[in-house]
């Protein structure tokens, strides 16, 4: 039986058991309580992963490369294409929100408002990418810290030349090791995909979408736009790619995106699919999707931008050409900063309809009508942000010569 288990391609039992996840929630809810450890020691599992994995692979990556000119064009290539991939997603999340107007009639009066909490301005998120503590960064999940104390290792490490090629070759050694930690985690993934997606339904029932209706379907067909069109675009033309072995590769990084709704939980799975599955050299996949995970992301931007007009026809806002370039603007910004956790970017639309002048208290009616149900809304925009990483990440390592395309090719055939 484990060998007729392990002989099935790990992307079709992670498909099969969210399917039966979703079975068992319909069919049997009031057992779901009794597999909920199952996904909670997943996530914990994951969890515990991202912090060291974040710290260490970025700094293995930069040593890797060893040349900063090198560091330089992959870092500019990374942001660019992300910043490119941001801007659009907002775009698409605005467009579909005109087309399918889900604001509109929306009945914003009856939610409880919700407290937003007081905003990091501009100046407090530039500091706090600089930690006073690396220790207690790393107990926080801290990203962009862990990524600027990256960074600097890395970096000094390669500028030291002779002197740090012993450390250099520690982090390459904890890098592989905790990749193959990943890959032995990456096996339990059918079984915390089931008790996740199980317990989700359970708890808010397939009918939280008709609660939220046309918002729900918006963000339905503004996440599949990304992925079907921008994503495979930037495969086909920018990374000259075929579209299908890179969709099939990374099936069991969507599933986990989809269970856990959080882009750094993605993470370690993500690392294991670029290498495996996309053939994506470890210099580069352990250098962008860090990064990405911070920054790359396509499902909030999307959120971001269809939200905000959301909100904007349920208040009856005049839709200027004005009021869409700020929100366009603000939205991408916005994304950029957003943590990877669960409802994150929910609480980053009071940025973007300040800038709109909405204030503060009818933002919080947006949050408390959506808030009771944004997890599955929240499941379904992580998966294009999971797949935006993968996308640059290959893109990035094909322009950088640093990609094994047989690899890639051989997953037509899975």
């Amino acid at each position: 039986m484990l060998r007729a288990w392990f002989g099935i391609a790990l992307w079709k039992r992670v498909l099969g058991a969210l399917a039966l996840g979703l079975v068992f929630a319909l069919v049997w809810p009031s057992a779901t309580p009794s597999v909920a450890f199952m996904g909670d020691l997943f996530v914990r599992a994951i969890r515990m992963l991202v912090a060291p994995i974040v710290l260490i692979t970025i700094a293995a990556g930069i040593t890797s490369l060893a040349d900063p000119k090198r560091l330089g064009s992959l870092g500019g290539r990374t942001v660019g294409l992300f910043a490119f991939t941001t801007a659009i997603a907002v775009s698409i999340g605005m467009l579909v929100a005109t087309i399918l107007t889900p604001g509109e009639g929306a009945a914003l009066g009856t939610a409880a408002p919700h407290a937003l909490g007081k905003p990091l301005t501009p100046y407090e998120q530039l500091l706090g990418i600089i930690p006073t503590n690396i220790v207690d960064a790393m107990a926080k999940g801290d990203m962009l810290a862990l990524i600027f104390v990256a960074i600097l290792v890395g970096v000094g490490t390669v500028l030291a030349g002779e002197a740090g090629k012993p450390l250099a070759n520690l982090l390459q050694s904890i890098s592989a090791v905790l990749l193959k930690i990943v890959g032995v985690i990456m096996e339990a993934t059918p079984f915390g995909v089931f008790a996740l997606i199980a317990n989700a339904v359970a708890a808010n029932g397939t009918g939280v979408f008709v609660h939220v209706g046309w918002l729900a379907l918006a963000v339905v067909v503004g996440s599949a736009l990304q992925i079907i069109l921008v994503h495979s675009l930037i495969l086909k033309f920018f990374a000259r790619l075929p579209v299908l072995p890179f969709f099939r590769g990374i099936v069991d990084a969507l599933a986990v995106a989809f269970s856990t709704a959080s882009s750094s939980a993605t993470l370690p799975v993500a690392m294991r699919v670029a290498e495996k599955n996309l053939g994506v050299g470890r210099s580069v996949f352990s250098t962008v999707l860090p990064l990405g995970a911070s920054i790359g992301k396509d499902g909030t931007a999307m959120y971001v931008g269809l939200l905000s007009m959301f909100a904007l026809q349920a208040f009856g806002t005049p839709l200027t050409p004005q009021v869409y370039g700020i929100v366009l603007l603000t939205g991408a910004l916005a994304a950029f900063g957003t943590a990877p956790m669960p409802s994150a970017s929910l609480f980053m639309l009071a940025a973007v309809l300040s800038a709109v002048g909405i204030p503060p208290e009818q933002t919080a009616l947006v949050v408390g009508f959506v808030l009771p149900f944004d997890r599955l809304l929240d499941m379904t925009r992580t998966v294009p942000s999971a797949s935006a990483n993968l996308t640059v990440a290959t893109t990035v390592a094909r322009w950088e010569g640093e990609f094994d395309e047989a690899v890639y090719r051989s997953r037509a055939d899975t």
